[in-house]
């Protein structure tokens, strides 16, 4: 029962009901919800009641009314840890898909919040007179391991080694002034004299010649114009520069001199679905690269499981032509974590690719070159085949290459500069042997940077192949067909947000095709592209632009050719 003071001795006493405690001081029986009110006034302060004209101090709190203090508290501080606690909470919850998913009313969420085993189909929405048909991906019904021919069914391609083999081509050729000029890049030599052989053009090496090795340009400095003729697109003494290079921003260009023994290059990709890309890659490169390592998981970037087809396309001669120079990498595993947090899943891929990839290796030297590229990235040949032939360089490097988006008729602004190469000694000794490092951190803040500066005898310093005016390479984002888009956004990871591949609309191939038809994106917005014209230098790879009818849908918009036809 809680206790109250009248204030006001002059009340009709019977009007309320009172009693006397030990001080002899009236108080009176305060019905229990008018308590809390006066409590805080009568136990949180000293007061005093005037009694008989004399103060005196009022009784101090009752043990009830103390324990509603504790509880009151407590209480306030529970409140307190479970907030912060929440917090906490909403912070952990911001890397799983779920609250992402409830934030944006996706329409798969309950679907999604489950593990799905089922293979994608993509689907179409109806349109009013007869939408054109757009088929499924063969790949979406594909079973997820395919099964080997029976004179190959033992054949493990994801154990076997690759030995780096010498490269004996003859890129030089020599001058009878002692001089050493690229083949490719040089028009003729030095004026042949009065009955001189024919062998002293580049185009006219005798057959029956012995090979010569190509000679260092060291030594006692000869006069330029008595050495080689450059053709447009090369330059320096022996012709060998391309203007990937020559306008470049490497700041060792007095030190380039040609080898004597050509470097190999190491070519690392990873692969989803982008075989047309992978095709035209290998016949950029194919002459110049000395091992493509290709890594092939049997999960998505996403965590979803996916059918082994590169695999299946090595057994069954599609890359009969490549095949002697790819070493295959297969990921039978997806990172923990990954589903949650799509980085460490992205990282990964790019780490088991390398680390796996290096270790299948024999014969490697540590001046080799070693690329790694998405599989969206190609670099040029000529960029390649100067890293191979050339000392003098500083690294890591990057590659100025030209944006597109759908295909290469949508040219975006600007390049894309990618760090993606250096030699195998600097992979080993200053990025563990991890590509992702090569390609993500910088490598002044490398472990292990500094020492291994020291033993080159020279100042590393990062540059890039090309310019935003001379591209050195090409990047084509997205560039497939409807349904290879539709299967590039159920495959992406969960970590590069908004994951579009999470709204059903997005998905719809006739929502893709118009994409690809105006050049918008997923968030409704439409760029201003650049003017693209197929006959532009570095418009394309060459390959693309000699099969042409092949891969017309990556050269040229196929559903505004339509429009205009209609």
């Amino acid at each position: 029962m809680a206790l109250g003071v009248s204030a006001h001795p002059g009340v009709d006493e019977l009007s309320t009901p009172w009693q006397w405690n030990p001080w002899h001081v009236r108080t009176e029986v305060v019905p229990r919800e008018e308590v809390f009110e006066e409590d805080t006034a009568l136990f949180f302060a000293s007061l005093l009641l005037r009694r008989d004209k004399e103060w005196v101090p009022v009784p101090t709190p009752s043990r009830r009314m103390k324990m509603r203090r504790h509880k009151l508290f407590l209480t306030l501080c529970m409140a307190g840890l479970c907030l912060i606690s929440f917090l906490h909470f909403l912070k952990a919850l911001s890397y799983v898909t779920f609250p992402r998913d409830l934030a944006s009313l996706s329409p798969n969420l309950v679907s999604s919040f489950f593990w799905n085993n089922a293979p994608v189909t993509p689907q179409v929405s109806p349109e009013p007179g007869g939408a054109e048909f757009l088929r499924t991906p063969l790949y979406s019904h594909s079973p997820l391991l395919q099964p080997l021919p029976p004179s190959r069914a033992s054949e493990e391609l994801h154990k076997v080694e690759f030995v780096l083999p010498e490269d004996t081509t003859e890129y030089f050729v020599r001058t009878k002034a002692g001089g050493v000029c690229f083949k490719p890049g040089t028009k003729v030599l030095e004026k042949p004299p009065a009955g001189g052989r024919p062998e002293e053009r580049v185009d006219g090496v005798a057959s029956g010649r012995p090979a010569r090795k190509p000679l260092s340009a060291g030594g006692t400095k000869r006069r330029k114009w008595v050495e080689c003729v450059c053709l447009p697109g090369w330059h320096g003494p022996s012709c060998g520069v391309p203007t990937v290079v020559q306008y470049s921003n490497l700041p060792t260009k007095d030190r380039l001199v040609p080898r004597e023994t050509p470097r190999r290059v190491i070519n690392a990709i990873n692969i989803n679905h982008e075989f047309d890309l992978l095709d035209v890659r290998f016949h950029e490169l194919g002459d110049v690269v000395d091992v493509f390592v290709v890594c092939e998981s049997n999960f998505t970037a996403y965590g979803e499981p996916r059918p082994l087809k590169f695999r299946e396309m090595l057994l069954n001669g599609s890359y009969e032509y490549i095949r002697h120079k790819v070493l295959y990498v297969f990921l039978d595993h997806f990172p923990a974590g990954g589903r949650q947090d799509g980085w460490i899943a992205d990282d990964y891929l790019r780490t088991f690719l390398t680390r796996d990839g290096v270790s299948r290796l024999r014969n490697l030297r540590l001046d080799d070159v070693f690329i790694i590229d998405d599989a969206d990235e190609i670099p040029a040949r000529d960029g390649v085949l100067f890293l191979k032939l050339y000392d003098g360089w500083t690294e890591p490097f990057a590659f100025h290459m030209r944006k597109s988006l759908y295909g290469f008729f949508w040219k975006q602004p600007g390049t894309l500069e990618v760090v993606s190469g250096c030699t195998m000694g600097m992979l080993q000794a200053v990025y563990a042997t991890d590509g992702i490092r090569l390609r993500r951190r910088e490598y002044y803040t490398m472990p292990g940077f500094r020492q291994y500066e020291n033993s080159t005898g020279h100042i590393l310093v990062q540059w890039s192949l090309g310019s935003p005016l001379h591209f050195a390479g090409w990047h084509c984002s997205w560039c497939f067909t409807p349904e290879g888009i539709y299967f590039k956004l159920v495959s992406a990871q969960n970590g590069d947000f908004p994951r579009w591949g999470d709204y059903e609309d997005k998905r719809d191939l006739n929502y893709i095709r118009e994409l690809i038809r105006t050049g918008g994106w997923f968030d409704g917005t439409t760029q201003e592209y650049p003017p693209a014209d197929p006959k532009e230098h570095m418009y394309a790879p060459k390959y693309l632009l000699q099969n042409y009818q092949q891969f017309h849908y990556l050269l040229e918009n196929p559903y505004r050719k339509a429009e205009g036809a209609g």
